[in-house]
């Protein structure tokens, strides 16, 4: 892929703060025609810049109350293990996100549950799944400061 300039970053702000803008408006706010607005468009799909397009749900109007950050060690770093815990995080639907840390702990998830219980039904599936999690601990998030999945480009 070549590399991407100035219009194809204008694009790209562009996009991740309203996806659902025309093509010809796109086009207008980039200074092309929507031919190559199109083309421009194409290639940064094709070349997986754009992974997916998506609608953003509000998770408080959806009843999801409480963000959880679950941090744990493990005794086990091979390889399969990591992928196999990988797995199980796209498996648990309320596995937001999954990182594995440097640092205190070994992997991080940000886990979104309707309330208290929904946490503790999560929990005891994660920890049923594997035995060599140690030094579980949980973070609640008491507000939401700052929530963005724009990237700083």
């Amino acid at each position: 892929m070549k590399t991407i300039d100035s219009v194809d970053l204008e694009i790209l702000k562009i996009l991740q703060s309203n996806v659902e803008i025309s093509l010809s408006d796109l086009a207008e706010k980039v200074h092309l025609t929507t031919t190559p607005c199109w083309k421009r468009l194409k290639k940064l799909e094709d070349n997986n810049l754009i992974e997916k397009k998506v609608a953003l749900l509000n998770p408080d109007l959806m009843g999801f109350k409480l963000i959880a950050f679950v941090q744990f060690k493990t005794s086990n770093h091979s390889f399969n293990f990591s992928q196999a815990l990988s797995e199980v995080s796209t498996e648990l639907p309320e596995v937001m996100e999954f990182y594995r840390m440097a640092g205190d702990y070994d992997y991080m998830m940000k886990v979104l549950v309707k309330d208290m219980k929904g946490f503790d039904d999560f929990y005891k599936k994660l920890i049923n799944r594997f035995d060599s999690l140690t030094n579980v601990t949980s973070s609640f998030a008491m507000e939401t400061l700052k929530y963005s999945t724009e990237l700083p480009i």
